[in-house]
């Protein structure tokens, strides 16, 4: 145990209590009375219900928190990497193969001890406040098809990174980074192609009426647009949502059928609006750079560490390795990780403003106002969440922030 060792625990520890004390502080928000422009979106029965919904998820969160923490101290501390490790070096004498074992225990065993949360999440708290959709039988085709997702996928580029390691060394950082950069391009522009329909029914939107609305708004902007395709969210949950996908010719827009179902026309034409805003304003391309440039960053400062011995010590593994100092990196570059997602946070509150402001200018304002508030009731959401919480997690401005932006 070197002093990366206990900077690592300090690490895990702090970010607990900072995360603790955030969702403390916006709990305590949960009694604020509720703004006036928002006075009417609840009956008394309903708004205590969307009450109830949050203080479970609160009280929920807490214990799911707590014991990912302390799972996590007592692997480090039980010497829990080091077995693993162990392990993967009884099966094989190849280094490659020792690193996607490692990964495969440790990911996959972590998913199925965590597993019972997430069914208890799924099938109690979500039952009990009405959104689940979910049948057992979906719940654990997800988790199978999530694996082989993540084994083909994930376990290729984690071989092809440890490749240019053993063939580059140091400079590895830069192949890899060409490698997941051209990854990056390619599932957003085929995400919805290749990935989604393994877990979703993506099918055309029918002629009619809002097929009509949403082709005529999409002329007016200069938007071109060919695909408009409808997910069947309501096989998992009631909530509703709509999403922008690709850019240049493999640009889609999907609607949620829960979205279609919940909303007036105009109102999923406002929704729109403000996806084509974002389209419009270069959100995405800024999005798709800034995540490749972050790639980038943080390859580039593992290239400086991964070869010293004390990274694979700083999670207990005796023998020096790629894929143990790849776990101690990973963990004592979480915090630069916060303060990058802090600033992209930032970023993303500011792009759905103008997304907003674009949709305001050039469809209207009121029908994305409505469907707002809707959408808000529809997920229970928090009308009065607390600052410091909207400023560290918040990717989209509240509610009642975008409703007044909206009618300025």
């Amino acid at each position: 145990m070197n002093i990366l060792f206990y900077i690592i625990i300090g690490i895990l520890i702090v970010q607990y209590s900072v995360e603790t004390i955030l969702d403390y502080l916006n709990a305590k928000k949960y009694g604020d009375p509720v703004p006036k422009e928002l006075d009417n979106l609840f009956d008394a029965e309903e708004y205590q219900k969307s009450q109830d919904y949050k203080k479970t998820n609160y009280s929920f969160g807490l214990l799911t928190s707590t014991f990912s923490l302390v799972l996590t101290l007592g692997f480090l501390l039980f010497g829990g990497f080091e077995w693993i490790d162990s392990i993967t070096r009884s099966l094989t004498d190849n280094s490659m193969f020792q690193a996607l074992l490692f990964f495969g225990i440790i990911l996959i065993g972590s998913d199925l001890i965590t597993t019972p949360f997430s069914f208890y999440q799924t099938f109690v708290i979500e039952e009990k406040f009405g959104f689940n959709k979910t049948t057992k039988k979906t719940f654990i085709l997800d988790k199978l098809k999530g694996w082989l997702i993540l084994a083909l996928l994930g376990g290729g580029i984690l071989a092809m990174v440890i490749w240019f390691f053993q063939w580059a060394g140091t400079d590895f950082w830069v192949y890899a980074w060409v490698v997941i950069a051209v990854f990056t391009v390619f599932m957003n522009l085929f995400y919805s192609k290749l990935i989604v329909p393994l877990f979703n029914k993506q099918t055309l939107l029918a002629q009619g009426s809002l097929k009509e609305k949403i082709e005529s708004y999409a002329q007016k902007v200069g938007f071109e647009l060919k695909n408009i395709f409808v997910i069947d969210g309501s096989k998992r949950s009631t909530k509703a949502n709509a999403y922008f996908s690709g850019f240049g010719r493999e640009k889609r827009v999907t609607l949620y059928d829960t979205l279609i179902n919940d909303l007036e026309e105009d109102e999923i034409v406002a929704v729109l609006a403000h996806e084509v805003g974002h389209y419009k304003r270069k959100h995405i391309i800024f999005n798709l750079i800034a995540s490749v440039l972050l790639t980038g960053l943080t390859l580039f400062i593992l290239s400086l560490f991964i070869n010293n011995p004390n990274m694979s010590l700083a999670i207990g593994v005796s023998k020096p390795s790629f894929h143990a100092a790849l776990i101690g990196f990973g963990i004592l570059y979480s915090p630069i990780s916060e303060i990058t997602g802090l600033v992209m946070n930032y970023l993303s509150r500011k792009f759905e403003f103008q997304a907003d402001d674009y949709a305001k200018n050039t469809f209207a304002a009121m029908p994305l106002i409505s469907s707002l508030k809707k959408l808000s009731k529809k997920s229970l959401s928090n009308l009065t969440p607390h600052s410091a919480y909207v400023f560290v997690h918040y990717s989209h401005p509240p509610l009642i922030a975008r409703i007044r932006n909206l009618k300025a």
